[in-house]
């Protein structure tokens, strides 16, 4: 299948100077304008790239006709894929020129600067792999693999073949992966290989990665940089993981009285550890707040005063009196080692201010001595505040989902994070482009409250140019942060995104909007093509809790992905937990991008589970698609049609699930109506 093989440049220079998502993108592109001969002339190439997102505002038709006229001066000669790629670096290289100033380059040149820094921290590295290798070192199938030399780049090679990764997001984020969707025999074929990247990418999105640059590809060649770049937001997310109120209730001894706890709520992890850090340093009558884990912590003094205050035990008083930084980086090493904590840094990378090795160091140093109250009476509030489970859970699919979109913003808490509006804008601007009046828009930090009230009126305003239903609300609502409109305005946002993309997919539909019932009925055929009887009557269907149905469609679509002797017949809630995690392992490894947890299947909620059917619904088209096949019922599907990929260094097309399924659904079926009058903090939509 086309999807899992790689874009190949016979010019081994100018492959290295994009990544294979960035090659797929620019392939299907250049794949649009062929003409009935099958031919590309540099007469195609100004109006293609006058309309991608990197050359938009820099270019017009007239001046890229210009510029391609100084190397086709004949502009009716045949143009093959390679050429089209020089074309394209050398506009992006008089782009920048033009541009004045990096900040002003649009975010696929800064994805493009990165991808040509090639040079990687073998400090970094080293860690990362001792950390591999401390957790993962008696994994049944990896053990015999491990450990690994840091010093050496066996990491690259055994990350080739995806098991390591999938793994590795299984200790950052228990369960995450049904480890028994993972190809893990010694030998793997190309196809089986992929799966396991399509699986691991997949999934780290739905555990909060940015992988909007990485494609499968480039995992099986093992690009060192992107590689380490994902391996360390994956090891990242696993030692921040309790840095919040719900995991560590106790983090509420950090508010001061007059302070508001959801604000607190709604800093990113990396900010509550500085918080936790400048806590404890205060205490310790260390002054100077630290403000980054670089340059703050060069010294080492801030780390001295800090294990002081948190194992006075292991104090050594030569500590602070050393002169030299790296001296004193030693010290406060070994105190660290006295105190149990894993060592991922060396003095030197203390004294050169490395800042994803300190991170990983203050947060091993919080996990061991936290130095926290357990005194229950003190975070009592903090556990009142804990949101319902439906409504957290919510949450988090839609913050992932917009996190995984690759918009400039990252959303740590989407309650408070969206309430100046300026996130929503990104979104919109993302799923609709050219929506956005950004001339009327105001960047954060905003220190004006009507400014946020502006912004969010010009979402709502977006919002009703799309259909949203949106009864009586007004920007000040989502300013108030509201929760239950929150919820509801983002679960709109998610389905008329895929709702594009199923359009896009539809060769007859001729305009027609898809509904929950074209998705129900496709469903419920594609299980029948297989001779199976199974079928649900909606989306509420109680018997979707089993997991079966959607094994079954899962089945239907890629008949070789459900290894059946591992399903259950989902009569227990055991039987069922395993059946709906192994569906979502299933079906990221197929290819689609979802959000939701085993609980949603086993419980039937709704959205979530509108989510996933439609989820594989587009992965099944965009296949036949590739294929060149017509698909039969009522969404057939040609190459023509499928939803132009995106250049702009974001990942649009090579997950072949789309970025998150959505879908359009009628207010009979699924209670979506917004009201300002709403009070209730319940979650949005009918079960």
């Amino acid at each position: 299948m086309s999807s899992y093989v790689g874009v190949h440049v016979s010019d081994q220079w100018l492959q290295s100077q994009f990544t294979q998502v960035e090659l797929r993108s620019l392939k299907s592109k250049f794949t649009t304008v062929k003409n009935q001969n099958g031919k590309v002339t540099g007469e195609d190439l100004p109006p293609l790239m006058v309309k991608l997102k990197a050359f938009t505002s820099m270019f017009n038709e007239e001046e890229i006709r210009g510029i391609l006229g100084e190397s086709f001066p004949d502009m009716g000669i045949e143009i093959d894929f390679e050429d089209f790629l020089r074309v394209y670096l050398n506009l992006q290289g008089q782009a920048t020129a033009k541009s004045g100033e990096q900040k002003h380059a649009s975010s696929f040149l800064k994805a493009m600067t990165t991808t040509l820094l090639h040079t990687i921290n073998e400090s970094e590295k080293a860690s990362y792999v001792v950390h591999i290798n401390s957790y993962l070192g008696d994994d049944p199938f990896l053990k015999q693999f491990l450990p690994l030399d840091p010093a050496s780049n066996d990491l690259f090679n055994l990350v080739r073949d995806g098991v390591l990764l999938c793994k590795l997001i299984n200790v950052a984020v228990p369960g995450t992966i049904d480890e028994r969707a993972i190809n893990t025999k010694r030998v793997l074929n190309p196809w089986e290989r992929n799966e396991n990247h399509t699986l691991c990418l997949n999934s780290a999105k739905a555990i909060g990665c940015t992988v909007v640059n990485i494609g499968t590809q480039d995992l099986v060649e093992g690009r060192p940089h992107l590689v380490l770049g994902l391996i360390s937001q994956i090891i990242k997310i696993q030692l921040l993981a309790d840095l919040s109120l719900k995991k560590t209730p106790q983090l509420v001894e950090l508010v001061d009285d007059n302070n508001d706890v959801e604000e607190l709520m709604g800093l990113a992890p990396e900010k509550v550890l500085l918080k936790w850090m400048n806590f404890h340093l205060k205490k310790a009558g260390y002054e100077k707040p630290v403000s980054n884990f670089s340059s703050d912590l060069k010294d080492g003094k801030a780390y001295a005063y800090l294990l002081n205050v948190l194992a006075p035990e292991f104090c050594n008083p030569a500590t602070l009196d050393a002169k030299d930084s790296k001296e004193r980086a030693k010290l406060v090493l070994d105190h660290a080692e006295r105190m149990d904590c894993k060592r991922y840094l060396k003095p030197e990378d203390i004294a050169e201010g490395s800042p994803n090795l300190n991170l990983a160091f203050v947060a091993q140093i919080f996990h061991q001595r936290s130095g926290l109250s357990t005194d229950s009476k003190k975070y009592s509030f903090a556990e009142m505040m804990k949101d319902d489970v439906q409504t957290s859970r919510e949450e988090r699919c839609f913050r992932l989902w917009i996190n995984s979109l690759g918009i400039a913003t990252y959303v740590n808490n989407v309650f408070e994070d969206v309430r100046n509006g300026w996130p929503l804008l990104e979104v919109l601007d993302k799923i609709s482009p050219g929506s956005v009046n950004w001339k009327q828009a105001s960047k954060p930090p905003i220190k004006m409250p009507f400014r946020k009230v502006e912004n969010c009126n010009q979402v709502i305003k977006i919002g009703r140019q799309l259909k949203f239903s949106l009864v009586n609300v007004g920007g000040n609502d989502i300013v108030q942060g509201n929760k239950k409109l929150i919820l509801a305005f983002l679960w709109q946002l998610m389905r008329y995104n895929m709702l594009q993309l199923l359009k896009n997919l539809r060769s007859h539909s001729q305009g027609k909007e898809v509904t929950d019932a074209d998705i129900l009925k496709w469903s419920n055929k594609k299980v029948r093509s297989t001779g199976r009887t199974s079928k649900i009557d909606n989306f509420k269907d109680k018997s979707l809790s089993t997991g079966i149905f959607f094994l079954e469609l899962l089945s239907a679509v890629e008949p070789r992905v459900v290894n059946w002797n591992l399903v259950t017949k989902g009569e227990t809630d055991d039987e069922k937990r395993l059946n709906a995690t192994y569906i979502i392992s299933v079906a990221r490894k197929l290819g689609c991008s979802i959000f939701l947890l085993p609980e949603d299947i086993m419980e039937v909620n709704q959205k979530m589970i509108l989510t996933l059917a439609a989820s594989i619904m587009y992965w099944s088209l965009q296949k036949a698609m590739e294929e060149g096949e017509s698909v039969n019922g009522t969404c057939d599907s040609t190459p023509d049609e499928s939803p132009a990929p995106s250049v702009n260094g974001e990942d649009e097309s090579s997950s072949l699930g789309g970025e998150v399924s959505n879908l359009n659904i009628d207010d009979a079926a699924s209670d979506t109506t917004v009201s300002s009058q709403v009070e209730s903090e319940e979650a949005p939509g009918g079960e």
